[in-house]
């Protein structure tokens, strides 16, 4: 992408803002449109998420489908997941799960949440029992979110991948090439360790129902559709081209914005967890909060807001009385630590009723449909 690199590895373009434009096109998916969202909200009889109205989720792969096939009657179930690699969540990869919320609520779906902590034990330097742990904390963060019990399933990849889904990771190596993996990821297969290039795989296989055996039923075939952040495309893209050689149905994507670094001046780039001054946790203090977006320039306080600040009404009024002078630059920096504030402490509240034994009932292998 010349000058724009955005792979599940790695986002960066040289004037540090992210051409979303660009991205769809290279990728081949599909801008979301009103009519799609009206669409949405008629087969629902539910308001569009802030984030579909205001297109932070705003490009999708096959969509129409899924609503077509909802339309007639036939489930589909979602598909997300989170890779651990720190103690808990941050804003970014909580935009993902309070949009798969409220997709679960809306469609009244069954979800499969895949932790990928064989990756991060690839890829990062750490054990393979800090990788479990962690990903158990992340758990307990993301049920925090007010995910259904009798219709979600957490796994982490350590414990889970055996049986149908180990199976369709096989098969589905069997079709990738190490020349596929450097051309859709960037890996090298003279350099980089074996792992790295099947770990595609297994992100890849669990978008098959017939993946989860004891989740599903046996052999049962249902759509999914996988709400993520764009740079996770490639993985799907390939799912997609394998589908009919496993004469399996194509997963659908529903695909979202980045959430912006603090540090960002422009308001543009990624959050991350590698870099803890550009992102807010989940277990944040409300002056960690103050602290963190202290040296916050405008524009990534506008793309907080845009994110977090659910009223559009009083979206607008904050963005109007700034450009007229009557909100200054730290108006709408205590205006969004209290925004901000207000969503952490409410999963703050809830997470310190999820105990082990929760936590051990979404991740037990149960039937969800």
């Amino acid at each position: 992408m010349g000058e724009q690199v955005v792979t599940p590895y790695s986002v960066s373009a040289r004037n540090g803002a992210v051409d979303y434009a660009r991205i769809v096109s290279d990728f081949g998916c599909k801008l979301i449109d009103p009519q799609l969202i009206q669409r949405l909200e008629k087969l629902t009889n539910k308001p569009a998420h802030p984030f579909l109205r205001r297109g932070i989720f705003f490009a999708h792969r096959d969509l129409e489908s899924i609503l077509d096939a909802y339309e007639q009657g036939h489930k589909f179930f979602l598909y997300t997941g989170r890779g651990p690699s720190s103690e808990s969540l941050h804003l970014g990869h909580l935009v993902q799960f309070m949009f798969t919320k409220y997709l679960q609520d809306a469609f009244d779906v069954p979800l499969v949440i895949q932790l990928s902590d064989d990756e991060k034990f690839i890829w990062k330097d750490i054990s393979q029992e800090e990788c479990q742990r962690l990903g158990r904390n992340n758990a307990k963060d993301i049920i925090s979110c007010g995910f259904r019990l009798e219709r979600t399933f957490i796994f982490s990849n350590l414990d889970y991948v055996s049986g149908a889904l180990f199976d369709n990771v096989l098969t589905i190596s069997s079709f990738l090439s190490s020349n596929a993996m450097s051309a859709v990821f960037g890996l090298n297969a003279e350099t980089d360790v074996l792992g790295k290039l099947l770990y595609p795989a297994v992100q890849i296989a669990p978008a098959f129902s017939t993946s989860f055996d004891d989740v599903f039923g046996e052999g049962i075939k249902m759509r999914c559709l996988i709400p993520c952040a764009i740079d996770q495309d490639p993985y799907f893209r390939l799912s997609r081209d394998l589908a009919p050689r496993l004469k399996l149905y194509k997963p659908a994507l529903i695909e979202s914005r980045f959430l912006p670094s603090i540090e960002a001046g422009d308001g543009s780039g990624k959050m991350s967890a590698s870099s803890p001054n550009s992102a807010i946790f989940v277990t944040d203090t409300l002056e960690e909060i103050k602290q963190k977006l202290a040296g916050a320039a405008v524009e990534s306080v506008l793309a907080y807001l845009t994110f977090f600040e659910e009223n559009d009404a009083v979206l607008e009024e904050m963005k109007a009385d700034f450009s007229s002078g009557k909100r200054s630059l730290e108006d709408l920096k205590n205006d969004l630590s209290k925004v901000l504030w207000e969503v952490l402490e409410n999963l703050q509240q809830l997470k310190a009723e999820v105990d082990d034994k929760i936590l051990s009932e979404f991740m037990r292998p149960r039937l969800i449909r």
